[in-house]
């Protein structure tokens, strides 16, 4: 496939030169080589693979929990967050309060997430524009960063990548005006049925995205959770299990590259970079349900071994642990009912079976607990 001039830098009234995206997608269309398309016709594979395989998953939602906060850790962390997937659990039950300010970052994300899957399905709220915006919304309302990101609204006035001014940027995206055009554009190749395969697709959508760069901040966030909002909408997933995130954090330096060559019609080398993102993550996913399912199995046969009332309040505990892998006193109460010592109980009788573990090793009092051989499944891929 030859290099697509997908626009041109002209120069500006105010002395520099930004992208002027052309009419997309090309009205000449994208001639994929056969090497290409079986690169896809791999991915279509794992894709259809991790789908089977995450339905037999009795706690498929809590495995998407985890993977929510997987991506919203390294989604966030590409754009300079510190805190990490734990941080971001221990924050939602609230059982921490040495947490980093930038876990906000981490939590706001997940917020989008789940409400843009709600959006989703709704039937009377389709992927288009709104969406994007309402994405963006709930990802920077009240967010740490967000004091000039106007929440929500796509901007009003030119934006640049790098650099102190458009100047010295490393990238200046397209005027408002210009902008505006491209996202139609877009919009309009995100409800197109053609014939390009579905998974190039996605990255073509992100790809171009981030090329408009319509806010003043977090475009490259919202631009991830569109490539898996997608492939849901497309029906390739029967739940948004992937998540490429983590593989842009991992090759970060190359991933910039890439979409910067694509800003000058390098389109098979973001596209094949792209592919072997959703070869690997989906590899991983495939792998982490297997290594899941393992856990879950030897852990439920600890507790099957323990007396009957033990195995009775121990079993009440274990399944919650994932969807909430790290716990107190007073959680392990909420669930059971049971009194600070019995609730106390159980959790030295999960630490002794290997279960749980002290979160910060010599604390005396307002020790947490982890689950810690589950969240290690995430955070080791």
């Amino acid at each position: 496939m030859k290099n697509t001039e997908i626009g041109l830098f002209k120069p500006q009234k105010k002395g520099f030169k930004a992208f002027i995206p052309n009419h997309f997608p090309p009205k000449s269309g994208f001639d994929f080589d056969p090497k290409l398309l079986k690169k896809n016709d791999e991915a279509t594979r794992l894709l259809g693979k991790l789908d089977g395989i995450t339905k037999l998953l009795p706690d498929a939602d809590f495995f998407l929990l985890m993977y929510l906060r997987k991506d919203a850790a390294s989604s966030s962390q590409i754009e300079g967050t510190r805190a990490t997937m734990i941080d971001a659990i221990a924050a939602e039950a609230k059982i921490d309060t040495n947490i980093p300010e930038d876990v906000d970052d981490i939590l706001h994300y997940i917020q989008a997430l789940n409400y843009g899957m709600k959006l989703m399905k709704s039937d009377n709220f389709p992927m288009v524009l709104r969406f994007i915006k309402e994405l963006h919304k709930r990802l920077m309302h009240k967010a740490r960063t967000s004091h000039f990101s106007d929440p929500g609204e796509f901007r009003k006035s030119q934006n640049w990548i790098g650099g102190t001014k458009p100047n010295n940027a490393r990238f200046v995206p397209p005027p408002v005006d210009e902008m505006n055009k491209a996202l139609n554009d877009l919009e309009k190749f995100i409800h197109t049925d053609d014939t390009i395969p579905t998974i190039i697709k996605a990255g073509l959508i992100h790809s171009q995205f981030e090329t408009i760069h319509p806010f003043l901040d977090g475009n490259g966030r919202t631009g991830r959770m569109l490539i898996t909002f997608y492939l849901w909408k497309e029906g390739y997933l029967e739940k948004p299990v992937l998540f490429l995130s983590s593989y842009f954090k991992k090759h970060q330096k190359l991933y910039y590259e890439k979409l910067f060559e694509y800003h000058n019609g390098n389109i098979i080398d973001w596209i094949i970079f792209f592919l072997d993102g959703v070869i690997e993550i989906a590899n991983e996913a495939i792998d982490i349900v297997d290594k899941i399912t393992t856990l879950r199995e030897k852990d439920t046969i600890k507790i099957q071994k323990l007396g009957k009332r033990s195995s009775e309040s121990a079993a009440l505990v274990l399944p919650k642990l994932y969807a909430q892998p790290i716990v107190n006193n007073n959680i392990i109460r909420s669930w059971t009912g049971f009194t600070l010592a019995g609730a106390q109980t159980v959790i030295d009788r999960f630490i002794k079976m290997e279960i749980l573990t002290p979160k910060d090793k010599g604390k005396k009092y307002g020790q947490s607990y982890m689950y810690k051989n589950y969240i290690d499944i995430f955070a080791e891929n």
